[in-house]
């Protein structure tokens, strides 16, 4: 796969990535920055990583072409994505995140950040373009291994201050509650957390192997791996997040994970905000939650923070965004407790956390029975790897030219009542259930998310609907 913008930043092979490449992106990010005066010569650039076997060379790469840009890095070590974004708003810094997120390790991505917000779509396409002018001077494409002065201690304990303030003292006291460490970078900091409110927190599964933890995909491992832990530990919960620690996992009583959307569902009420934005892959139950605005957007956060964006220029107060993955994004100030927390339009995998666990806890409910109470459709997602980009996108040019097309497609499914193309897509059938084929955007995938009445049908739905993504082969 070549290097490109996906949903949520740069993205390709980490053979691709390490050397020339992210040198070339580096300096065309910092052109961009001084060109955009979001920076000037002299300003500071926060750099953190994941703990990709890729990541600590394309960083140092990274940090040398900043400086020989005239920029300054800093170096914020393997922290959470939300917590550089924090760090660099709070001292006015753009930022660069090496992270391949959620996919395998063979891959690896850079995420570029205005100071303390993501860039937009129209930013990718300015950096691509002077990525593309740069092309051809040595300069730009220079490797070299740079540094910058250590700030991970600073911007750690920036985003512990501001995660220790979401809920009362004590209020997970009694909870016993199990940290799926794996290889995310938010390991630490989530038992630190969790332990302040006066959790018992057992760290569970930690691994010095990268391990590619997709919370909107669950793999069937992760499943029976946490449905062990908490037989074995009698946990209340499992919390855990991707690689760079920006999307969250959470697991139920019995290990099973609750949906990202309904965790950014709870956040809402837990918050009172007024209008969320959302990508079309979350729950259709959110409409009918009520009390709040849902605005759909195509999927990827930036989709999203434009969303929000336009959601505040209106004039609208209480403005958040989440995706089907669980990330969380705040476009306003909440108030929570005594305190305030500040907006934050970046993915976070904390707050959501916080906030179900809170609620369940103040009702004195189990995650189980929090999830029930909510009624939403049930919604499952799994994706087919290896499914190759040039495949997808005969496929959508496929059941774009034509009706008759998208019917023949979804025969085996069930016949066609409407359909949506917002990103990818989405059809819902004669008996209101729903099946969405969209390409992924960060990896050589396809992913199908479908929506049922009850567990047994949306699996069954699911089934078929990879199994028709699977056997479908472009026209000779």
């Amino acid at each position: 796969m070549a290097v490109k913008f996906g949903t949520s930043g740069l993205r390709g092979l980490s053979t691709e990535l390490v050397g020339s490449v992210s040198a070339l992106y580096a300096t065309a990010f910092a052109r961009f920055l001084l060109d955009h005066k979001l920076a000037i010569p002299g300003s500071p650039v926060v750099v953190a990583q994941d703990f990709r076997p890729s990541s600590p060379e394309i960083v140092a790469t990274v940090m040398a072409a900043l400086r020989r840009a005239g920029l300054t890095p800093i170096d914020c070590g393997p922290i959470p994505t939300p917590a550089l974004a924090l760090y660099g708003g709070k001292i006015g810094a753009a930022g660069i995140m090496v992270t391949g997120s959620h996919i395998p390790a063979d891959r690896n991505g850079i995420k570029f950040y205005r100071p303390g917000e993501e860039i937009t779509k129209a930013d990718e396409t300015a950096i691509t373009a002077l990525a593309d002018t740069l092309s051809a001077d040595p300069a730009a494409n220079l490797v070299e291994a740079g540094s910058g002065e250590n700030h991970e201690q600073a911007a750690t304990s920036l985003f512990l201050a501001r995660n220790t303030a979401v809920l009362p003292a004590e209020a997970l006291k009694g909870l016993r509650i199990g940290i799926y460490q794996h290889s995310t970078v938010a390991r630490d900091m989530m038992v630190k957390v969790f332990e302040h409110y006066g959790a018992t927190v057992f760290p569970l599964g930690r691994s010095e192997q990268f391990i590619p933890v997709d919370t909107e995909a669950v793999s069937d491992e992760t499943v029976r791996l946490m449905a062990h832990w908490t037989d074995e530990l009698s946990l209340d919960a499992i919390v855990s997040t991707d690689g760079d620690g920006d999307r969250p996992l959470v697991a139920d009583e019995h290990g099973q994970p609750l949906r990202g959307d309904f965790l950014g569902l709870i956040a809402t009420r837990f918050l009172g905000a007024k209008v969320v934005a959302t990508p079309v892959t979350s729950n259709s139950g959110l409409e009918a939650a009520g009390g709040f605005d849902v605005v759909r957007t195509r999927v990827g956060s930036p989709f999203v923070i434009a969303a929000m964006e336009e959601a505040l220029a209106a004039g609208k107060e209480g403005v958040i965004g989440f995706e089907a993955n669980g990330g969380l994004m705040l476009g306003s100030d909440f108030s929570v407790g005594t305190g305030v927390l500040k907006a934050l339009p970046t993915r976070d995998s904390f707050l959501p956390a916080l906030a179900v666990l809170g609620t369940a806890a103040k009702a004195g409910q189990s995650l189980s029975a929090l999830a029930t109470a909510y009624s939403l459709p049930i919604a499952l997602s799994d994706r087919l790897e290896n499914f190759a980009v040039e495949r997808s996108a005969a496929l959508m040019a496929h059941l774009r030219a034509s009706a008759d097309n998208i019917k023949g497609l979804v025969a085996p499914l069930g016949q066609v009542k409407s359909v949506s193309d917002i990103d990818g897509l989405r059809v819902t059938l004669a008996d209101d259930s729903v099946v969405h084929f969209r390409p992924s955007g960060n990896a050589p995938e396809m992913r199908c998310y479908v929506e049922a009445t009850d567990q047994a049908a949306a699996e069954a739905l699911l089934a078929k609907g990879l199994a028709t993504l699977a056997a479908w082969t472009p026209a000779a």
